[in-house]
């Protein structure tokens, strides 16, 4: 009588969430440096173009046409547009606010998916986790609460992040089942590079060459990180690493000490606190509640 295969480790696949964590908040830093010397319709077609054209180069001589064979065009394309709306909401949160905070409300997500995935499954939501959301979402109040750098429309950015993040996410998740993680990846380049392209004629405008160095940057950043991050979901469940993602407010918080030389403030640091906090018990009660077989995929933008 066999005994059955041990689970593979969850390591590898841990290891590569972290790292394209660490990317996305180099990522991050990279465009609130960037939004002061160029348009955002600018940046972010750059973005795109970069992730369309080093996927084609990279993998259409190998895969040719099954590279473009995907069971769902339409959804590909609405992925790619929501993935565009976190990068222009992104754009805009860090360019009137810091990284370490703008990442700590973007990890409202995982608890917004929960609640939408709840939802569209019919699933009854516990109170506990009732109150695990509305925690998460006082933190993200306390961190642009009154007298701090967040003021007026500038604090519904990251908000509006969220919201298209976690619609991001739940395609990601449908796709991830039939689609490979190149093909994903090349769609959604190429959606946004011909989506931001559109209004690229209207907002065109001389660069300097560090505006254009920083442009390559966030392309590479931005490519790499969303690889290693699909990689990283095809080889262990959502649910081992959601709480992992909550090491991207670290990230963020000393890439913003080391290059913009900021600290949050003793009730920011509270406000982040909670959201991490709520985000990684959502994930313990989502996981303990729905069971393995349901789990959900939570990338990043």
């Amino acid at each position: 009588m066999s005994s059955a295969a041990p689970a593979p480790s969850p390591r590898p696949a841990i290891g590569l969430v972290i790292v394209a964590l660490a990317f996305f908040a180099a990522l991050d830093t990279a465009t609130k440096m960037v939004s002061t010397l160029a348009p955002m319709i600018m940046a972010v077609w750059f973005r795109y173009m970069f992730q369309a054209v080093s996927t084609s180069v990279a993998l259409l001589p190998r895969q040719g046409r099954a590279l473009l064979r995907t069971r769902h065009p339409w959804l590909q394309a609405l992925r790619g547009a929501m993935l565009v709306g976190c990068s222009a909401f992104a754009f805009l949160s860090v360019k009137h606010m810091q990284v370490g905070e703008f990442t700590a409300i973007v990890m409202l997500t995982p608890l917004l998916i929960t609640l939408l995935a709840a939802h569209s499954l019919g699933e009854r939501i516990s109170a506990w986790r009732w109150g695990l959301v509305f925690g998460g979402f006082a933190g993200a109040l306390i961190i642009v609460r009154p007298g701090s750098e967040m003021l007026g429309v500038a604090a519904l950015y990251p908000l509006g992040l969220v919201a298209t993040n976690a619609a991001f996410q739940i395609l990601t998740a449908r796709l991830t089942r039939t689609d490979s993680a190149g093909t994903m990846h090349f769609y959604t380049g190429w959606v946004g590079t011909i989506a931001c392209g559109l209004f690229l004629p209207w907002h065109w405008q001389a660069l300097s060459l560090q505006a254009w160095l920083l442009l390559c940057l966030t392309g590479l950043l931005a490519s790499a990180g969303h690889l290693l991050l699909i990689q990283g979901y095809r080889r262990a469940p959502a649910g081992t690493l959601t709480p992992f993602l909550y090491f991207q407010i670290a990230f963020a918080t000393l890439a913003g000490w080391l290059v913009f030389q900021h600290a949050p403030d003793a009730a920011t640091w509270l406000g982040m606190l909670i959201i991490a906090v709520c985000g990684v018990g959502g994930t313990f009660l989502s996981s303990r509640e729905s069971g393995p077989s349901e789990e959900k995929n939570t990338a990043q933008p």
